[in-house]
């Protein structure tokens, strides 16, 4: 277990327009350092948008899960070498060598960049794995894909909470972890299968911990910022 790292917390921008995402912003700075802007957003409004929420004083994670043939993941970064973002996500299940591609794409454009690797989405199960053809425990892949990732010199790893003890035994307190799937105590579950409570994922050694709608959709945004926070200092 990683006791040494302060948890996080990033918001997952996952509102339906930019008017929204806006006035959601607007009364959380000074509370909330980090918000994540996923596909659904970036495809509507693209970096205009992203440079309008750095302008803010938010720090930023790009979830894109870039995943392609190595040379077009790294020209995709090189693209995004004028953005102001702090992460960004590739996924783990393109290879080592595209994961080497992307870090060399960094290293040259955007030192600063961190890259995490998506090993399993949250939305996935053992039974889901299985259609896919992937018939080893859910936790062996996750460990697989995640070794593979630190190996290229991503720097973290993007997994469920309920690999984390997994992950740190296994990688120690040197990659980084981000876990979505954070639900806070009574918060309903949505498409989410494997969640835990922001007190549960830092306990485990979570670096950042990623929630969406407990804020986004809470009746005051900021009181449920605040809670979470209180329940990972």
């Amino acid at each position: 277990m990683n006791q040494q790292k302060q948890t996080e917390l990033i918001l997952a921008l996952d509102c339906e327009d930019r008017k929204l995402a806006l006035e959601l912003l607007e009364p959380l700075q000074g509370d909330l350092k980090w918000v994540k802007i996923g596909l659904q957003m970036f495809t509507a409004y693209g970096l205009p948008f992203v440079h309008e929420i750095k302008s803010m004083g938010y720090n930023i994670f790009l979830d894109l899960k870039l995943h392609d043939i190595p040379n077009t993941v790294a020209k995709a970064i090189l693209s995004l070498s004028s953005a102001s973002i702090d992460l960004l996500t590739i996924h783990a299940s393109g290879g080592s060598e595209m994961c080497a591609y992307a870090v060399k794409a960094r290293d040259e454009s955007n030192p600063n960049l961190k890259l995490l690797a998506v090993t399993v989405l949250t939305s996935m199960n053992q039974q889901q794995m299985q259609t896919l053809n992937v018939h080893k425990p859910l936790q062996d892949h996750v460990l697989d894909l995640a070794k593979l990732s630190v190996d290229a010199k991503v720097d973290g790893i993007v997994s469920s909470t309920h690999e984390l003890k997994l992950l740190r035994d296994n990688l120690g307190n040197e990659p980084l972890i981000v876990t979505p799937g954070i639900r806070p105590k009574g918060a309903d579950l949505n498409e989410q299968k494997r969640v835990m409570t922001p007190s549960e994922a830092k306990e485990l050694g979570a670096d950042y911990i990623v929630v969406g709608r407990p804020i986004y959709k809470s009746e005051d945004p900021l009181a449920s910022v605040k809670a979470i926070l209180k329940d990972i200092c």
